[in-house]
């Protein structure tokens, strides 16, 4: 089946749409839910976080940690048959909107009955890093 760029866009925007209500309401499960069952984390500062268990007390702690707000914007798409990759910039933030971390992601995604699933999931925050006392 071929999707035109713009389709599977959308879709993913749709997909983002709602992994951003899901943080919002402090929902790990709900985001856990938008990964493929073998979906993967690849987060700056830990080892790989493997299948939706894992991916889900992952994003459980983010919230713990008091990130109470994710916001992604898409930069662009390829699609490679089942396969899409995005690319975009991510903005995390706190209470009375501060911003916590801001950077770039890449994400592969595999279409799984006819909806995109986050597979592979990579960030970067695009802050100074920090010096150590």
């Amino acid at each position: 089946m071929t999707t035109s760029t713009t389709n599977i866009q959308n879709d993913i925007r749709a997909a983002y749409d709602i992994f951003e209500a899901s943080f919002a309401r402090g929902d790990a499960a709900g985001l856990a839910a938008l990964y493929t069952e073998d979906g993967m984390l690849l987060p700056a500062g830990f080892d790989m976080v493997q299948g939706r268990s894992g991916i889900q007390d992952f994003w459980q702690g983010v919230m713990d940690m008091g990130i109470k707000k994710a916001e992604l914007t898409i930069a662009e798409v390829e699609q490679h048959g089942d396969t899409a990759v995005d690319l975009g910039r991510y903005i995390l933030r706190g209470k009375a909107e501060s911003v916590m971390d801001q950077g770039k992601y890449l994400v592969i995604w595999r279409r799984q009955a006819d909806r995109w699933k986050l597979h592979r999931d990579i960030w970067n925050t695009s802050r100074p890093p920090q010096t150590l006392a």
